[in-house]
């Protein structure tokens, strides 16, 4: 392998996924870098995640990370239970479940599908790859990127301190990036839907009837205007989003405080008013699940969003392209994004009399675009398909095309 050039410097600013997997990268083929996270540790906030073969598990394959992807990867989560608004089981591939599918034998088998991991587990992974936490700056709230002589930049901090010179910085700092304003004035705008996110801790022990009824992957109900998301993680909880097609201010307007420590006490009120036309097995999801209560208004950036290229800077992830959850594609594309642009950045490190980065980041940039569009449109199709009378039923009728002999 080449040495690689000393004169190019890297900011990754966001110590998230999609930044954490693009040092990883850098780190196995040697190129140098710098991180920045405004928070003081790596976060362990979310759920559970699916990587897909040719994306997530493509960029860890490339990291070297595989081997502690299969130790916390949980292939047997990758299953699916569809509900109607009703309360009927239309799809169960749990085992046991009317439509179980064959065992998988093998690590190929295992591996093939869209395993889950815990979000947590995965940072812990992706840090551990790009250095440790040693490896990031921490407590750093980015104000902005602040252009220098021959397309170099320096960040700009709350604290008052501001950065060396770097000739690229990548924004991977998530749905309101600061290192986005430097290239688009577009802002995310509201999806339409706003979700109430439910945690019920330690089911096996706790609560066995959930811990049976949501299964060991997803379990989801989808309705007009409406829909019901239950997800196992790891560590024992399911998680489950109680979603509405509202205005964006309706949690404002609800008059409750759910970010509150005794939002708890709210939750029956909620579901009553606005599930209460569900079965009674999907009730008691929600209502056996306020260990912990989160509100969460969705955003996001509208598909086609591109900006006029700069030399100098460039993002990835849900800087350049936030989505909702609705196609489970999120940390899949930043993943595979930053696989993408550390070809661009080895490539110029390794063999600069080749291509200048300025060229390196356009053609990143060119693939990127279309991309993402294409992501961002399927997540759309997929809300609106979901959130219609029937939505559970015409995943249904996807899901039994999808596994029939052919």
């Amino acid at each position: 392998m080449a040495t690689p050039t000393p004169k190019l410097t890297v900011a990754i600013m966001g110590a998230g996924p999609a930044g954490l997997t693009l040092a990883s990268l850098l780190r196995a083929q040697s190129i140098p870098y710098t991180i920045f996270d405004l928070s003081s540790t790596v976060s362990t906030a979310g759920g559970t995640l699916d990587l897909h073969p040719s994306a997530g598990q493509a960029a860890l394959r490339a990291a070297n990370l595989w081997t502690p992807f299969v130790k916390h990867a949980r292939p047997e989560s990758d299953v699916m239970k569809i509900v109607s608004p009703a309360g009927v089981v239309l799809w169960d591939e749990n085992k046991g479940g009317a439509d179980e599918q064959p065992a998988p034998e093998t690590e190929d088998e295992l591996f093939g599908g869209r395993p889950e991991i815990d979000r947590s587990a995965l940072l812990s992974i992706l840090l551990e790859g790009a250095g440790g936490a040693d490896a990031v700056t921490w407590n750093k709230k980015l104000v902005e990127v602040v252009p220098g002589a021959n397309s170099t930049h320096t960040l700009r901090f709350a604290d008052g301190t501001v950065s060396e010179e770097f000739d690229l910085v990548v924004g991977t700092d998530g749905a309101w990036s600061k290192v986005r304003n430097i290239l688009t004035p577009t802002k995310p705008h509201y999806s339409g839907i706003s979700s109430l996110e439910l945690w019920s801790l330690d089911v096996a022990n706790r609560n066995p009837w959930l811990s049976a009824y949501a299964g060991a992957g997803n379990c989801f109900t989808f309705d007009a205007d409406s829909a019901i998301q239950a997800q196992r993680n790891g560590d024992g909880s399911v998680r489950t989003y109680a979603s509405l097609r509202v205005p964006e201010t309706f949690f404002a307007d609800y008059g409750v405080d759910f970010n509150a420590p005794d939002a708890a006490k709210h939750v029956p009120a909620y579901v009553e008013k606005y599930f209460g036309h569900v079965g009674d097995d999907l009730k008691k999801i929600l209502l056996s699940s306020t260990d912990k209560v989160i509100p969460r208004t969705l955003y996001h950036l509208p598909p086609g969003f591109s900006w006029e290229g700069k030399p100098g800077v460039t993002l990835l992830g849900d800087s350049a392209h936030l989505m909702t959850p609705f196609a489970g594609v999120g940390v899949n594309a930043a993943m595979l994004d930053a696989l993408e642009l550390s070809k661009a950045i080895v490539a110029v490190a390794q063999e600069p009399e080749k291509g200048s980065l300025a060229e390196a980041i356009r053609g990143y940039e060119k693939e990127l675009f279309p991309r993402g569009e294409k992501y961002a449109r399927k997540t759309l199709a997929n809300l609106n398909g979901h959130f219609k009378a029937g939505g559970s039923e015409e995943l249904t009728a996807r899901m039994r095309a999808h596994h029939a002999p052919h």
